[in-house]
């Protein structure tokens, strides 16, 4: 089996392609100079695209790439007009390859509490890059692909990115240390969220990309509401942090606007027969030890 990754060197990409490695021939593909197929979804010509595709005969794309809200214009190119391109030189090129697209549950929005959203609930994204990761579930979704979406929680485990809140939470205490009098502090912690470990997330697009006929959406999260205090206490446990965590104000506008959310993975497990296998706990242990010895990851990569 012939599998492209696109994405393959990203937080996410580097999980799914070693994980894919027992399938087949995994090809990377992306901006990186050792790319397999250089490519940049974001200003790529479809009909070039095709071209290439063609010439390297996929049995299935995962496509990992992403902007994570960088800002509206790259979220917009990335997120969005990526997909779009990406079908349709898959259409031209491999119209019979598995196309595997990894989404977001931002694409929800804001979320009953109390209550796990199904595939089929509302879709109100509160910020661009959920609107955007949203616009391109509907170029997938709407593409005649033999094509799966996806929708993924909030990742975390080891080598998490530090603009996301684990991997940025583990890099603030990793440089206040152990020092009794140290206080990281934080805004408004209130929020809950669904945390979906990277390895079962790699787990669930390996399923993917292998199984029969699949829905045109799937949830893959952990299946539970995590209240963001709840992870940055543990993960200050885990870390040995000996000092003061403080709240004070408000927290990031996505929180403010979301306040609880949580996925329904009913459907992956009947049509995967995947689940996650990690919890909290082994995620956070992970996380602070990929971080490596002190000093290591302080200059975000």
């Amino acid at each position: 089996m012939r599998i492209l990754v696109l994405g393959h060197t990203g937080y996410l990409g580097r999980h799914v392609a070693a994980q894919l490695g027992a399938l087949g021939s995994v090809f990377g593909g992306g901006r990186s100079p050792d790319a397999d197929l250089r490519v940049d979804l974001a200003t790529a010509d479809p009909g070039r695209l095709a071209e290439n595709l063609a010439d390297l005969s996929p049995d299935a794309v995962v496509n990992c790439s992403g902007s994570l809200g960088a800002d509206p214009v790259t979220d917009a190119e990335v997120n969005a007009r990526g997909p779009a391109v990406l079908c349709a030189a898959l259409r031209r090129a491999a119209p019979a390859a598995r196309l595997v697209h990894l989404g977001s549950a931002a694409e929800y929005g804001a979320c009953e509490p109390g209550v796990p959203v199904t595939e089929d609930a509302p879709t109100r994204p509160a910020t661009s890059y959920g609107a955007t990761k949203l616009a391109g579930t509907v170029a997938v979704a709407s593409s005649g692909l033999d094509a799966v979406v996806l929708r993924v929680g909030n990742p975390i485990g080891p080598g998490a990115t530090p603009m996301s809140l684990p991997g940025g939470t583990a890099l603030r205490l990793r440089r206040a240390g152990v020092d009794r009098d140290a206080v990281v502090r934080f805004g408004d912690l209130s929020a809950h969220r669904d945390f979906v470990d990277v390895r079962d997330l790699a787990r669930a697009v390996a399923a993917a990309t292998t199984s029969g006929p699949l829905p045109r959406i799937l949830n893959i999260s952990g299946g539970r509401a995590v209240p963001i205090r709840e992870l940055v206490r543990e993960l200050a446990v885990v870390a040995g942090f000996r000092g003061r965590i403080e709240e004070a104000g408000v927290g990031s506008v996505r929180s403010a606007r979301v306040a609880w959310q949580c996925s329904d993975i009913t459907a992956a497990r009947e049509a995967l027969g995947w689940e996650p296998r990690f919890t909290l706990t082994d995620s956070l242990a992970a996380l602070w030890a990929s971080l490596g010895a002190p000093g290591e990851a302080d200059s975000p990569a």
